[in-house]
């Protein structure tokens, strides 16, 4: 059952607004004030709140400015519900970040499509990232709102690349986001000599070549296939969009680069002081946490020496000897290009 708050001083309002969500079968909190509001989302976590603008003690526009600094409430769905119906209440609330805006008198049919529409949306935000064009299509849907699915799909910049293509070079400008809808892209560096180093590995349901668009300026590094791929590029306009109007996706891609830049600061320890035979073994684990399949019971991959070299950050002949000692200590099996893991404990827990 979804926990719905709603935050009215008029106390008809209040009561005859929650008997109506009551009969819709939501579990619904009442607060007479926007003070009292904020203290109760913070402690329950409802999955909806509504909220009066016009309050004593702490207006609606406070309490939204409250809980989206909180990060345990910033996610929220929001409806603002006033009796005010100017143009310029409305912009400012979605300025700030509200979901929607109900402007009293209103009927029930109208209060229940608002906040089932807005559940629903956010059901799509929490999976926002799943691997396939569906989630993708979902992905733009909340940003356009009011374009269809089919015709988002149609606008779709679908490529298909060959094994070892570029998707994109280092030192270009963006375009858009990419979007890894079948496949495998390593993301590198190359440095003065000519010296690859890979920074990151993708494959199906990755989103990737975002940080440049934020920080606007050119990538930083090159995206390159490992394998056939189908990649999606999402435009520039649609991801911003996206971006500054939903907060809850604006919080999502927040993790994702705060992970990045942990495991870069990880990556950048490792390559200190780490054996080469010890990031051998991480570079097979990580790929083997990146690649296997659900259900794979053994982990086997076509990648080239250098590829692994560039991941390791060592050179090639050395990648080649380590992996001989680790075919003859039964780590792993070699077959042509194919790595096969056969000890991913043994790899995993390997000493420096």
């Amino acid at each position: 059952m979804k926990t719905i708050l709603l935050i009215e001083d008029n106390a008809d309002v209040r009561e005859n607004t929650a008997e109506i969500l009551k009969l819709a079968q939501y579990h619904v909190l009442t607060a007479s004030n926007g003070k009292e509001g904020v203290e109760l989302a913070q402690k329950e976590s409802p999955d909806l709140i509504i909220c009066d603008i016009m309050m004593p003690v702490l207006d609606g526009y406070g309490v939204l400015h409250l809980l989206a600094k909180n990060e345990d409430t910033s996610g929220i769905p929001f409806i603002f519900l006033t009796a005010k119906a100017e143009r310029s209440d409305l912009r400012k609330g979605m300025e700030m970040g509200a979901d929607d805006y109900l402007t009293k008198p209103f009927d029930d049919v109208e209060l229940l499509n608002a906040i089932e529409s807005r559940l629903k949306k956010n059901d799509i935000l929490k999976n926002v990232f799943t691997k396939n064009l569906e989630g993708i299509n979902n992905f733009l849907a909340e940003a356009k709102g009011i374009e269809s699915l089919k015709k988002l799909s149609e606008e779709h910049d679908l490529r298909h690349y060959k094994k070892k293509d570029d998707i994109y070079k280092e030192g270009s400008y963006p375009r858009g986001v990419y979007f890894v809808s079948k496949g495998k892209v390593k993301i590198y560096q190359t440095n003065e000599a000519g010296k690859e180093l890979i920074t990151a590995l993708h494959n199906e349901g990755d989103f990737f070549g975002y940080l440049s668009l934020l920080q606007e300026e050119k990538h930083s590094g090159s995206a390159t296939t490992l394998e056939d791929s189908e990649i999606y590029m999402l435009p520039k306009e649609d991801f911003f969009s996206l971006l500054y109007l939903n907060h809850g996706v604006s919080k999502k891609f927040i993790e994702i680069l705060s992970n990045n830049l942990r495991e870069n600061e990880k990556q950048l320890l490792k390559l200190a002081y780490n054996s080469v035979r010890k990031r051998v073994a991480e570079a097979l684990v990580k790929l083997s946490n990146k690649y296997k399949k659900e259900g794979e019971k053994i982990f086997s991959m076509n990648v080239s020496r250098e590829d692994l070299a560039n991941l390791v950050g060592t050179a090639t002949e050395t990648v080649i000897r380590t992996l001989s000692d680790f075919k003859e200590e039964k780590f792993i099996d070699v077959a042509g290009g194919k790595i096969t893991i056969l000890e991913y404990d043994k790899l995993a827990e390997m000493k420096n």
